[in-house]
């Protein structure tokens, strides 16, 4: 009688080759559009195109891939604003461009304005979250930090008042990048978002609220000569 040839264990294919960073991002589309309780765990593994098993692999569960997604949101705009704020530009300048680098993100989305990945998802977490707390917190201190250090450079070149107080401009500086975030958010317009981004800096530099855009100034000045 012939051997019936028993067949082996199936071969297995290659498994499937993930971009950890593209999926990462899709995962924070999902969260900034969604809030992290209002984004399951399968709504991100159909949008990254990974299984659970794959996610959890990748990037434990739920909660180590929101935080991945909320240090990579850090990441991009804590560098924008440091490098708006560095170099030898006037004060006003560099504000605005700080101003400006932050709407590009807050409408960097497709649709309507996202606004701030943090203040439209973190901060409403962090009351019970620890973690995200923490987050939060380091990342608005370095915000304030960098403007304070601007200040201060501003101050030693002789751009602010003497009596200025970094600190409280930092704060002020802030606290109008948060308020353009919100209002974002809100669906306000990018240009209304600009025009009090621009009274804001005008204020804080002590020009008071009418002084014109400063770089829409510069241009007007060189086209009269």
């Amino acid at each position: 009688m012939a051997r019936i040839k028993q067949a082996g264990p199936a071969r297995r294919g290659r498994p499937r080759a993930y971009d950890a960073e593209s999926a990462l991002k899709q995962a924070t589309d999902e969260f900034w559009r969604n809030g992290y309780s209002g984004t399951p765990l399968d709504r991100i593994a159909a949008v990254t195109g990974m299984n659970p098993p794959s996610l959890y692999a990748a990037f434990g569960n739920k909660h180590g891939i929101y935080l991945r997604a909320l240090a990579r949101y850090w990441d991009i705009s804590l560098s924008a604003t440091r490098e708006a704020l560095a170099g030898d530009r006037p004060l006003a300048e560099a504000l605005m461009l700080a101003y400006d680098a932050a709407l590009s993100i807050y409408f960097s989305g497709k649709g309507n304005a996202r606004g701030c990945f943090v203040l439209g998802t973190a901060v409403v977490e962090s009351a019970g979250d620890a973690v995200i707390r923490s987050s939060v917190a380091k990342g608005l201190q370095a915000i304030d930090g960098y403007f304070e250090a601007r200040f201060r450079a501003a101050s030693e070149r002789g751009e602010l008042r003497p009596d200025a107080d970094p600190v409280a401009l930092a704060v002020l500086s802030s606290a109008t990048m948060h308020s353009i975030a919100i209002r974002a958010r809100a669906g306000a317009r990018r240009t209304e978002l600009r025009e009090i981004a621009r009274i804001a800096t005008n204020v804080i530099c002590g020009h008071g609220p009418d002084v014109g855009d400063a770089s829409m100034h510069s241009d007007d000045q060189r086209g009269k000569r």
